[in-house]
C-alpha cells in the first residue's frame, strides 16, 4: 500500500487504522486553500483502500483546527469588479469546500474525529462530518463565521441538526 503524501496532512496507517492529522500547526491548523482539496483526496483515498478499516481524524499542536484561513477568505469572492460575478464566484467557492469535507462524511470507513483545545468555524464543520467525536477536557467550539460576515454553510447548518437532539 503506497500512501500518499500531503503538504497541510499528515497520513499514517497502523494495524488497519489510519490516522489523518492536520498539519499547520504554526497557524492552529487553520484550513487554507492547499488543505481543502487534499481533505477531499485523502478521505476518497482511504474509502478505496482495502487496507484501511477506520479512520481517526486529529490535529498536530496546540490546537485541533481554528477553521477557515483567514488569508484564503479574502480570495473567495474572485478578482471581478461586478458584484453578481462576485457572488457567483464565492458560491462556487463555497459548493466546492462542500464537496471537499463530503468526501469525510462519504467515507465508508468509521471516521472517529480527535479533537483537542480549539475547534472554531471550519473545524466544527470538519468535525460534523465525522461518525463519532471525542473531545478532551480543554476542548471548546465556536461557530465563527456569523463574526465576519459568513454563514456557516460549509457543513455545520446541514448537519448538525441530525446531531443534536431536539431541544438542546
Amino acid at each position: 500500500m503506497a500512501i500518499p503524501e500531503f503538504e497541510t496532512l499528515t497520513l499514517s496507517v497502523e494495524e488497519q487504522v489510519a490516522t489523518v492529522a492536520l498539519n499547520r500547526p504554526d497557524k492552529a491548523n487553520s484550513m487554507n486553500a492547499v488543505m481543502w482539496p487534499e481533505l477531499q483526496a485523502c478521505f476518497e483515498w482511504l474509502d478505496a483502500e482495502p487496507g484501511v478499516r477506520a479512520v481517526v481524524l486529529a490535529g498536530n499542536g496546540k490546537h485541533f483546527c481554528s477553521g477557515l484561513d483567514l488569508a484564503m477568505f479574502s480570495g473567495l469572492g474572485g478578482e471581478s469588479g461586478d458584484p453578481a460575478r462576485r457572488a457567483e464566484a464565492f458560491r462556487r467557492n463555497v459548493l466546492r469546500m462542500q464537496d471537499n469535507l463530503s468526501a469525510i462524511e462519504q467515507c465508508r470507513k468509521p471516521v472517529l474525529a480527535a479533537i483537542h483545545n480549539t475547534c472554531i468555524g471550519g473545524g466544527v464543520d470538519l468535525v460534523c462530518c465525522c461518525d463519532m467525536r471525542y473531545a478532551t477536557e480543554d476542548a471548546w467550539f465556536a461557530i465563527r463565521e456569523i463574526d465576519i460576515g459568513m454563514t456557516a454553510d460549509v457543513g455545520t447548518l446541514q448537519r448538525m441538526p441530525k446531531l443534536v437532539a431536539d431541544g438542546i
